[in-house]
């Protein structure tokens, strides 16, 4: 007999972002740009650094501690940890998810990690909700977090003055309403653009001879991000509104990965709805990666914005290239 498939539930959110604040016109005292510059190609004004004794796993397990509590789960209940980052602590291994996974003491727990980059969580989320899927009464911990702030040249205005450091979380578990809600989901990616935002630092090439291998930064390629980033997402909105007989209009919220102001207010003009349907929080954390989308849920649910009901769009893009989207009634995936 084929095995029910169950119903996915978010039980809990959190979020962290360190306390340093790092404002625009601090970074013109040694970058050649300034507050307008900045606001005006990118809706930045502020970010937050991590300290230095802050790393992906630790900003990461501070979002996760917050998802326990909202959703009234102890961290021995966990089945899964899966961690979206772009940041690890480590090269390759071990993983961040496992650091976390300790940190937490979710000792029954696997753990790994999603590499999606600014796709990131939107792809673990639909990896943990088949995971769920899969077993009875599973739960399973989901983390995007990110430091980028230690990936960027700081001499150089173009990249660096877009990034900022932060985690967000979230707790799924199964659902026992009967006639919760089905989500829907697009997952892509197209590897012939992987030179539009790559970093350095694997095994592609050979090592220099030193023994301590200098920490690359990340390249972009700005206009083509750009432009990929505009059509991928009205693509990947309207194609989850069409399969559901929908207009984007009538979605109640689109909560999509911060990455520049202008990118989403191109794609309000190119749907043709209003740009207030973009939850938005990059004014003061800049673009975070793999942890934007859980950070901004994590926010409107707090601040009662995002409310049991609502229907509403994820959707993320970024290096790979990738791209994902889940159209949702909240908290129902």
């Amino acid at each position: 007999m084929k095995k029910q498939i169950q119903a996915v539930k978010v039980l809990g959110t959190g979020s962290y972002l360190p306390q340093k604040v790092v404002t625009n016109d601090e970074l013109s005292q040694t970058l050649d740009t300034s507050d307008e510059w900045i606001y005006s190609h990118t809706g930045i004004r502020s970010r937050h650094f991590a300290a230095p004794s802050e790393s992906s796993s630790v900003v990461g397990a501070k979002a996760a501690r917050l998802a326990l509590e909202s959703a009234g789960v102890k961290p021995g209940d966990i089945d899964l940890v899966l961690c979206a980052t772009s940041t690890p602590d480590y090269g390759n291994f071990p993983s961040t998810a496992s650091l976390i996974q300790a940190a937490l003491g979710c000792q029954k727990a696997a753990a790994f990690d999603l590499a999606a980059a600014c796709s990131g969580f939107v792809y673990a989320l639909e990896v943990a909700r088949s995971f769920i899927a899969c077993r009875d009464e599973a739960k399973v911990l989901v983390i995007g977090a990110e430091v980028l702030t230690r990936s960027v040249d700081w001499t150089e205005r173009n990249v660096s003055i877009l990034f900022g450091d932060g985690a967000g979380a979230v707790v799924l578990g199964t659902c026992t309403e009967e006639d919760a809600p089905a989500s829907r989901s697009i997952l892509g990616s197209d590897g012939t653009g992987y030179e539009f935002i790559y970093r350095e630092g694997g095994l592609k090439r050979e090592p220099p001879t030193s023994k301590v291998w200098p920490v690359p930064y990340m390249q972009m390629q700005g206009r083509a991000v750009f432009n990929f980033a505009v059509r991928k997402l009205d693509e990947v909105i309207s194609k989850l509104c069409a399969d559901e007989g929908i207009a984007p209009a009538s979605l109640r919220r689109i909560y999509a990965h911060q990455a520049n102001a202008r990118i989403l207010e191109a794609v309000a003009r190119r749907m043709k709805i209003p740009y207030e349907m973009f939850y938005t929080n990059l004014e003061t954390t800049g673009n975070t990666s793999s942890a934007s989308v859980a950070i901004i849920l994590d926010e409107a649910v707090r601040k009662g914005e995002l409310k049991d009901g609502d229907q509403i769009a994820l959707a993320g893009f970024g290096a790979g290239l990738t791209w994902a989207g889940i159209l949702m009634r909240w908290p129902y995936l």
